[in-house]
């Protein structure tokens, strides 16, 4: 079993990432392939970062960081569910990856974007994936973007997904497994 850490993004009030992470963590379970634990950045709590020392040197300092590190460090992949803030990805998330680096490192990431308006957070996978790069993290190219995510809602708060997702999600997971199979090989070589 690989160790699965599915990222809540958002931390405002209202937000529906962890309604669409509880949905991503029971495709990922169906899997078979993967223990999984969801991170949410408004549980976790991180303030803007405070490390006096670059976390190139993973030297930290508060006790916050390093329980965020032991978490991404024990990680073999990633799942980012993320919501589309002003043409990009949270400041949340942003925060979150700069606080450390060797630990995002030659892991592969899934990314599940949405917004309320149809363009389903696209830009942000974008932003998202393009920061990925400088932490040698693999974003895939497979991914599930939701338009209009108020739509799948139901009455009573639950994120109802459909077809068109579902094969998405199935289709993200299966590529998930192999770049984590394959990562873990070249992590191990370093």
């Amino acid at each position: 079993m690989y160790k699965l850490k599915i990222i809540v993004s958002t931390v405002r009030p209202g937000r529906k990432g962890p309604l669409v992470a509880q949905w991503v963590a029971e495709e990922a379970q169906l899997n078979g392939h993967f223990d999984v634990e969801i991170l949410d950045l408004a549980k976790i709590g991180l303030p803007l970062m405070n490390e006096a020392i670059h976390p190139i040197m993973k030297q930290y300092e508060h006790e916050h960081t390093k329980q965020w590190s032991a978490k991404i460090d024990e990680a073999d992949a990633f799942i980012f569910v993320t919501a589309e803030y002003d043409y990009s990805y949270p400041a949340s998330l942003k925060n979150a990856l700069e606080y450390l680096m060797h630990e995002w490192a030659y892991k592969p990431s899934g990314i599940v974007s949405y917004s309320a308006g149809p363009f389903a957070g696209v830009r942000a996978v974008i932003s998202l994936k393009a920061d990925l790069i400088n932490f040698r993290n693999v974003a895939l190219a497979e991914g599930i973007n939701i338009p209009t995510i108020g739509e799948l809602i139901n009455e009573d708060g639950v994120f109802v997904s459909n077809e068109r997702l579902t094969a998405a999600a199935t289709q993200m997971l299966t590529q998930l497994v192999r770049w984590t199979k394959g990562m873990k090989a070249i992590k191990e070589d370093q």
